[in-house]
């Protein structure tokens, strides 16, 4: 990249202002879970954020600005993956860093398949009547539990039993992959790798959770700001998630949604829909983001 193909140059006092504020932003979100960990405790609900997805806090502390902003007195991030530096021509002018055109053509590959995924996802209507039942299904019929530091709320006989009452219609296959061999025919449809664009739906709480998995996995192409807000999103839906699960977390301040109720079903189905409206326009941000950078591949 020449200094020409820079769309914009951040001096240190402003994006070291805007950096921080990200720190403050993700430690404010992630506190629990950090000072679990500080503790040497498990969190049975937001360590999933971090070791299913494998992102770890500190690089997600570390902001971004996004391709094609440069940043000035920068040196920390000359060197970083994805990162080069560029001398500006003239005795007085300070290097400055920014995100390699390379990577971002090395990760062309990746950024398309999201984005087609993303975009499938969006072309369907939103399923709402799943209630959550995937948490059940990964523990039905089995002596081993996902999370064995909190018990089963209604024990194994009734998890079994609600398991049993009501149908089973999960659509996303990371979730599909964990159901305990008794529950994989309980679910509506058999589902694969392959047939996941074909599968995903805008409802789906983990679909939407891996809003924050894709944006991930297109650091540091993307700016920060987004990828925190995917952040936050999948904080409410892996919460919503473990409070609708057979689980009993209120030990940790996390009271049940009785999905095994009507009045439950209900309270499910209304987060749910929030939770998808918000990650509709995540979606769709992120996937301008995405386009805009597959349009610079080429230059």
């Amino acid at each position: 990249m020449t200094a020409a193909a820079i769309g914009s140059v951040l001096g240190a006092a402003e994006w070291r202002m805007r950096a921080a504020a990200h720190r403050d932003r993700l430690d404010a979100l992630a506190g629990p879970y950090l000072r679990a960990r500080a503790a040497g405790a498990k969190h049975p609900v937001l360590d999933f954020l971090f070791t299913y997805y494998g992102h770890k806090p500190a690089r997600l502390r570390r902001w971004h600005p996004g391709f094609g902003v440069a940043l000035a007195g920068a040196a920390e991030y000359d060197g970083l993956r994805g990162y080069q530096r560029i001398d500006e021509p003239g005795a007085d002018a300070e290097p400055v860093v920014t995100v390699d055109p390379e990577f971002l053509r090395s990760r062309a590959g990746t950024l398309t398949y999201i984005a087609d995924l993303l975009r499938a996802t969006a072309s369907r209507p939103a399923q709402l009547s799943c209630f959550g039942m995937h948490e059940w299904a990964m523990v039905y019929r089995t002596g081993e539990v996902r999370h064995d530091s909190v018990p089963l709320r209604l024990g194994a006989a009734g998890t079994d039993a609600v398991v049993e009452s009501m149908p089973v219609r999960c659509t996303h296959f990371d979730a599909f992959r964990f159901f305990t061999p008794a529950a994989v025919p309980r679910n509506n449809r058999q589902l694969t790798r392959d047939d996941q664009i074909h599968t995903e739906q805008p409802g789906c709480l983990h679909a939407n959770m891996d809003l924050y998995k894709w944006g991930f996995k297109a650091t540091p192409l993307l700016a920060s700001e987004l990828l925190l807000d995917c952040f936050a999103l999948a904080l409410d839906a892996r919460t919503l998630d473990m409070q609708a699960s057979p689980y009993d977390l209120r030990e940790h301040g996390y009271e049940p949604v009785r999905i095994e109720t009507p009045a439950g079903r209900a309270e499910y189905v209304r987060r749910q829909a929030e939770i998808a409206n918000r990650a509709g326009l995540l979606r769709k941000r992120l996937v301008a983001s995405l386009d805009c950078l597959l349009e610079r591949v080429s230059e």
